[in-house]
């Protein structure tokens, strides 16, 4: 798949909440997820690896209480990367109600997505 069509198909996904399988289908096995640097003890981290994101994943999905909203911005292309911005209104069980945004960047080699690094303002 071109990065275009991987991107547009991660978009799609993550616009319908369907993350893990847009990883499953997306990712490569050995892909790395990074977070800003400086995140809080106790925070999830950057990992590396399919299974260790699934992980990710769910201990954020279980942070949280309630979904009450979000929107994935249509991709931007560049080569082999590309980036969308994310936002997210939710109730979680530490910090009550939040509203996360985000920019998200992707790299696309052999078809697959091999980096995620994700931008963000923390606090």
């Amino acid at each position: 798949m071109s990065t275009e069509v991987v991107a547009k198909r991660l978009v799609a996904l993550c616009r319908e909440g369907k993350y893990e399988e847009a990883q499953r289908e997306l990712y490569a096995k050995d892909a790395e997820s990074i977070e800003p640097e400086g995140l809080p003890p106790g925070a999830l981290g950057n990992v590396k690896g399919l299974d260790a994101i699934f992980e990710k994943g769910r201990k954020f999905q279980e942070s949280i209480v309630e979904v009450h909203g979000g929107e994935v911005s249509e991709p931007v292309v560049a080569g082999n990367w590309f980036s969308c911005a994310m936002t997210l209104d939710v109730t979680m069980k530490e910090y009550g109600r939040v509203k996360m945004s985000e920019i998200c960047t992707y790299h696309v080699k052999d078809g697959k997505i091999n980096r995620e690094q994700f931008f963000y303002d923390m606090g």
